[in-house]
């Protein structure tokens, strides 16, 4: 599409156009932006459903098109989120950033690494930033947990293991794999996301992934299973299942040579022992005295931390750091922290993973009408 240049403002709130006003256009940028004076502005939406768009008009204050395309022609943007229904993230994100926007992009960003390196190549061409919606890797527990494991008190890491389960049965479009749908596309990006942060941003030399689809009414997966080996990286076990009666409420859990910690909503905890005050075991060949085990008792330290009233509120507190980041790299010339580089790691996991699923599809039907 062909559309003005966009008039860039060093001054004044960064004025948003917003495309799709579902579930995360409405209720996760929207009411982000809302809450964010000074910074940010609503200046337009764009949604198929006429009740959207009148709602946004008076709650924003904003303009509102039926058409992206018709946002996508105006030149008073400073930044377009693309909240569109999943299979739209890549055709309309390469549309947004060919018109001189600046683009914040949902998950799943793509769903294999040709669209996200189309992407890529797109920004480049138009001197845009990019940045993938990975809001996540702000969550105050992965934080927390990065900053214990940096601190080198658990010893090398062997495995961590990331659990997103519950029990629940699904039948809107997130369940149809047309739509690009299912949960590891849906809920996966963000635990993927710290799973290849965990293993440095490097492709893994080994990916094991079983997919089903049990509870759900759609073709799309709702139980995932991830295996994720690289060398001099921990392990990385990552399940996301829509079919735990008794989900064990820890989201994270990593084991140490030393020691290990283990959390979920309501904080972290972690122990280990030091060596320097622990006596040396010697390897023995031969049969312990009296047919004794072996056995001792290693004194641990253990600590806790529990998120503060404003990080427990987790998706508001992942959007301000991430919206709060982006104003100053489109105002202040910082550098994106979440990069589409990164992201493209998470990418050939998920299409890896699909390509060993192959999981049977139901007949294409198409969008329907006025969704």
């Amino acid at each position: 599409m062909s559309a003005a240049t966009p008039r860039r403002r060093t001054s004044g709130p960064l004025r948003v156009g917003v495309l799709g006003q579902g579930r995360s256009g409405y209720g996760i940028h929207c009411r982000w932006f809302e809450q964010s004076p000074g910074k940010y502005r609503i200046a337009a939406v764009a949604d198929l459903l006429a009740d959207r768009r009148r709602e946004a008009e008076s709650r924003f204050g904003c303009d509102s098109y039926r058409e992206h395309r018709d946002l996508l022609a105006r030149d008073d943007l400073d930044l377009v989120v693309n909240a569109l229904p999943s299979h739209l993230h890549p055709p309309v994100t390469i549309e947004a950033l060919g018109a001189g926007h600046h683009v914040v992009c949902e998950k799943p960003a793509a769903w294999n690494v040709t669209q996200l390196d189309r992407m890529i190549a797109a920004a480049g061409k138009a001197r845009r930033v990019f940045a993938p919606f990975q809001q996540s890797r702000y969550r105050a527990l992965f934080r927390k947990t990065l900053e214990v494991i940096d601190s080198g008190v658990l010893g090398r890491i062997l495995q961590v293991r990331i659990t997103a389960n519950g029990f629940a049965r699904r039948w809107d479009w997130q369940t149809l794999q047309e739509y690009k749908g299912g949960n590891l596309l849906n809920t996966g990006p963000h635990f993927l996301d710290w799973a290849v942060c965990l293993q440095g941003f490097r492709k893994p030399d080994r990916v094991f992934c079983v997919m089903d689809t049990a509870n759900t009414s759609g073709d799309a997966d709702d139980y995932v299973k991830v295996v994720l080996r690289r060398k001099g990286a921990p392990v990385i076990d990552l399940e996301i299942s829509s079919c735990d009666a008794y989900p064990s409420g820890e989201t994270i859990t990593a084991q140490g040579t030393r020691g290990g910690l283990s959390g979920g909503n309501g904080g972290l905890r972690w122990r280990w022992y030091d060596e320097k005050r622990t006596p040396r075991q010697r390897l023995i060949r031969s049969p312990l005295p009296e047919r004794a085990y072996c056995r001792e008792e290693l004194e641990f330290t253990e600590k806790s931390w529990t998120p503060t009233k404003a990080e427990t509120d987790a998706f508001r507190w992942m959007s301000r750091q991430f919206y709060d980041h982006l104003h100053e790299v489109l105002r202040g010339g910082a550098r994106l922290e979440i990069t589409p580089r990164q992201v493209r790691v998470q990418m050939a996991v998920m299409e890896e993973c699909h390509r060993q699923a192959k999981l049977p599809k139901l007949p294409a039907r198409g969008w329907p009408k006025g969704r």
